[in-house]
């Protein structure tokens, strides 16, 4: 089974797309993030992909309270993005999410991953192995550190971490197709359920993806808003099944 999760990125309270990851290169789709996550659902999402680009590049905002108006919607929303702390998570956790994403923190505090897993449980927490050029990408993809994510995803699935996010920056915000090989190649080796990210930009992707019965699920932004298909089209092409 593959989970599709439609992509909510939010900065300055609306809904946005970043190419690479690069503040500069910015799209906005919407000005309303809680009518975008009632489209997705109203379409058939299970799950929501929310990331707070604020939190994750340190600009103040007040992103969790838009986090608390999506999740009492009813369906269950994935969330990261500047969560470097016990009471981070605990916020974003208690403001509705249902799984927080940790990506820099895993990088530079194992030791809270470890703790973060103890009191909410693997379920609750998904390690974000944001790439690029091979090396483990930081602080909303602006710094890189020595690590593969394949060596960050051995060291978090040793700490009993099951659930983590692989986005190849370079394809993020692209549609220039997703890494399927490196995806799968890193749920071979790591043996966490990955959810593929970045570059999605045509169904055959998401068929491709879900061929190699190793991938947990993907997660698409920019092809959905440009209108490249459907969300109904894209649960097809991911097997129809879309259950977490």
């Amino acid at each position: 089974m593959m989970i599709i999760y439609p992509a909510i990125d939010l900065r300055s309270g609306r809904v946005v797309r970043l190419r690479e990851g690069d503040p500069g290169r910015q799209t906005v789709f919407s000005d309303d993030p809680v009518q975008t996550a009632k489209m997705w659902i109203d379409e058939g999402a299970a799950w929501i992909h929310m990331v707070n680009l604020d939190g994750a590049l340190a600009a103040a905002n007040d992103n969790l309270r838009i986090l608390e108006r999506a999740a009492a919607l009813g369906t269950p929303i994935q969330f990261g993005g500047g969560l470097r702390s016990l009471d981070d998570i605990a916020q974003a956790l208690a403001a509705g999410a249902a799984r927080a994403v940790l990506g820099t923190a895993a990088v530079q505090q194992p030791e809270l991953v470890s703790q973060a897993l103890e009191r909410w449980g693997a379920g609750r927490i998904c390690i974000a192995l944001d790439a690029r050029d091979g090396r483990v990408a930081t602080h909303g993809w602006q710094q890189l550190s020595a690590l593969s994510p394949a060596e960050l995803g051995r060291q978090m699935a040793a700490l009993g971490a099951q659930h983590a996010l692989y986005t190849d920056v370079r394809r993020d915000g692209g549609l220039s197709g997703v890494n399927v090989e490196a995806t799968a190649a890193l749920a071979r080796e790591t043996r966490l359920l990955v959810i593929a990210s970045g570059g999605v930009g045509a169904l055959d992707d998401l068929r491709h993806l879900k061929r190699t019965g190793v991938i947990a699920g993907a997660v698409i932004g920019m092809a959905l808003y440009e209108g490249r298909f459907t969300l109904r089209e894209a649960l097809a092409a991911a097997g129809g099944e879309n259950a977490g």
